[in-house]
């Protein structure tokens, strides 16, 4: 994706496009990006118009993202190149699978994991930011972080004793390492893949550039619903193809493009478990994101109304922080305000009141600079 955005970004200095037309390149080069990639030309087209801003699709770029996909996809298969098939046993080939079909059990099972996914990607996210404001604490010097982060990374091999965790997951040079397409085995249980994938992801990410989370995220999705699927008592390689693309939808704050992936990889017969996994991912994500550039075109739910519309994520989480610092600080205020009132009169109470707000403000203000 970043390939595609950076490439159509050339295209547009060249041709001295208008802002605007710009625009709607980059999201084009996205487009082919991720259709290419994964080929899923129709859920690429999709990501591209809603990853920008949340709950806000700029439609007139639905053409040229669409030709995009399709031609990133095209030409991909054109050279032979050809994608990991993932699918789904689970009712394949037999007469229930045909039409409409929905198990009530199933979709509360599937409601809890899609709640599980929204909360696995948020703590993926938030994590990842948080990790990457330590790294820039502990070493200002930027070409050194990767090196620190090597020798973590060298250390949990040598601790866990494998490196199935390295790389993207999709395949690997030792038969029995765990793999993304391992997880559709129901016959194969992980309980804990997904938290190691995602300690050794974070750890990589932040140390570096940004780029290579998507797969990885797969990955970590795909295990988790391996997990849950053998504590629920769901069909393992539903759960892992939900958590597959709804873990993604969470982290991305993507939910249309990724049940059209879902939809793409694993045919339509689970098109209902996949909107109820990615939606209420989505939503219990909250306004976290791998993509802190990302702005907020429609809160996700009317509570968060108060968020200023148009600001990026990263605004909004300096604004949670804030938000944070004056609740810890009124809460100080009224614990000493409690404690002095029982060993002062009333005539002292105002002055040490107001003294001990202003130099709380004066902290707040300092720890927010």
């Amino acid at each position: 994706m970043q390939l595609g955005g950076s490439i159509a970004s050339a295209f547009g200095n060249i041709f001295k496009l208008e802002r605007a037309d710009i625009r709607i390149l980059l999201m084009a080069g996205v487009a082919a990006g991720f259709g290419a990639v994964f080929g899923t030309p129709i859920a690429g087209a999709i990501f591209a118009l809603e990853v920008l801003t949340i709950g806000r699709m700029q439609y007139e770029a639905l053409i040229p993202c669409l030709m995009a996909a399709i031609a990133g996809d095209w030409t991909c298969h054109a050279w032979g190149i050809e994608h990991t098939d993932y699918s789904i046993a689970y009712l394949s080939g037999s007469a229930e699978a045909i039409g409409f079909h929905l198990d009530a059990v199933l979709l509360i099972k599937v409601g809890i994991a899609g709640i599980a996914f929204g909360l696995a990607a948020r703590f993926f996210a938030e994590i990842s930011h948080l990790m990457t404001s330590v790294f820039k604490t502990i070493c200002p010097y930027a070409p050194l972080r990767p090196v620190i982060a090597g020798l973590i990374l060298i250390g949990l091999v040598q601790a866990l004793g494998t490196r199935e965790y390295l790389g993207l997951g999709v395949w690997s040079p030792n038969p029995a390492d765990t793999t993304i397409a391992g997880f559709f085995n129901p016959a194969h249980i992980d309980y804990w893949s997904w938290l190691w994938k995602a300690i050794f992801t974070i750890v990589t990410l932040s140390a570096g550039f940004k780029g290579g989370e998507v797969t990885p995220l797969f990955f970590i999705g795909a295990a988790l619903g391996n997990a849950l699927a053998s504590i629920l008592g769901a069909p393992a390689d539903l759960l892992a193809g939900l958590g597959f693309v709804a873990l993604f939808a969470g982290a991305s704050n993507t939910p249309l493009a990724c049940m059209i992936m879902g939809i793409e990889l694993f045919g339509s017969t689970h098109t209902v478990y996949i909107a109820v996994a990615c939606i209420l991912a989505y939503l219990c994500s909250g306004h976290s994101s791998i993509y802190l550039s990302q702005r907020v075109g429609v809160p996700k739910t009317a509570a968060a109304n108060d968020i200023p519309p148009g600001v990026s994520l990263r605004h909004v989480r300096d604004l949670n922080a804030q938000v944070l610092s004056n609740l810890v600080g009124r809460v100080r205020l009224r614990t000493i305000t409690t404690s002095f009132q029982e060993n002062l009169g009333s005539t002292h109470l105002s002055v040490l009141k107001q003294r001990m707000t202003v130099w709380l403000q004066l902290v707040v203000r300092v720890h927010s600079w």
